[in-house]
């Protein structure tokens, strides 16, 4: 019971941190049609504006939520500096942006600031265990299944039930028709940006509360599996990102308790695999829908 209740945990820590990133990936996806790969590195960004304001003396609660709005404006900026002029060019030519603004952030983050870690510090509630019996749970895991869960419940309501949320959810079914009935096209695409930008800024916080530090390449790792996750999940759906990023969780914490000491270096090959699984036999995802991208 004590084990299947840690791998449970596991499970939930992982799988939310991933359900975050790639709902962030389908957000833009499901209206521009192609995948930003700079969305991970507004992981670093967050993490680098969390750092200067620790030390500026700014309290951690409070920085935390300027840090997540910073994020989610570096998002909106990405998109009117850099994508917006190549608004209907090919998604592929979009793609190839992407991986050149994720490369320059890198090489700015380590001649500004530093190719090394920088710890943040964290505050002391959520450092330690709790214990139930036998079963040893980190505070800063339970914290990251709470405000994963409040998060998406949070993005669930705002596309459900608030204006701006009905135009995202209309202009990503079909953005022609969105369009011609008087929705603004920039201003839809910019609020997808800015929500991607404030979905991988709370992954970060949860990302570095597990962790304590920041550095350039933050994001890299989370994103590979946030894109993995978005992939098995369904690119085109909102439910599909968070099936396949719980769904990558569950994996990779399964992986961790059935390998050995000496195999467990395999884990993130047998990921890969499963990923080729599903890009052979149901490349569409678990939920496959086409949507029409904006031209």
């Amino acid at each position: 019971m004590e084990a299947f209740a840690q791998y449970l945990i596991a499970v939930l820590n992982l799988g939310s941190i991933y359900a975050l990133l790639a709902l962030g990936l389908v957000v833009v996806f499901g209206l521009l049609g192609f995948l930003n790969f700079a969305h991970g590195d507004l992981m670093a960004l967050f993490g680098y504006c969390l750092l200067f304001q620790t030390l500026w003396g700014v309290p951690f609660w409070i920085a935390v939520p300027i840090a997540i709005v910073f994020a989610g404006l570096c998002a909106v900026a990405m998109e009117r500096i850099a994508f917006r002029p190549l608004r209907g060019h090919s998604p592929m030519t979009l793609l190839i942006t992407s991986f050149a603004i994720s490369g320059a952030l890198h090489v700015i983050f380590q001649i500004t600031i530093s190719p090394r870690s920088k710890p943040i510090p964290i505050p002391e509630i959520l450092s330690g265990y709790i214990t139930f019996g036998d079963v040893f749970i980190g505070r800063a895991q339970i914290f990251t299944i709470i405000v994963a869960v409040g998060s998406l419940l949070a993005l669930r309501y705002f596309l459900a039930n608030s204006r701006l949320g009905v135009a995202l959810r209309a202009s990503a079914a079909d953005f022609d028709v969105a369009r011609a009935m008087g929705i603004r096209a920039n201003r839809v695409i910019a609020l997808a940006f800015f929500l991607s930008g404030v979905l991988a800024g709370v992954a970060a916080l949860l990302w570095i509360s597990q962790r304590g530090a920041v550095f350039p390449t933050l994001g890299l790792t989370p994103m590979i599996k946030a894109l993995i996750a978005a992939i098995i999940g369904g690119l085109s759906n909102p439910k599909g990102a968070l099936y396949g990023g719980f769904f990558l969780g569950a994996l990779e914490a399964t992986l961790l308790n059935v390998l050995s000491d000496d195999l467990v270096v395999f884990r993130d090959a047998a990921v890969l695999l499963i990923l080729v699984f599903f890009l052979v036999f149901r490349p569409n995802g678990i939920i496959a829908t086409n949507p029409e991208p904006m031209r």
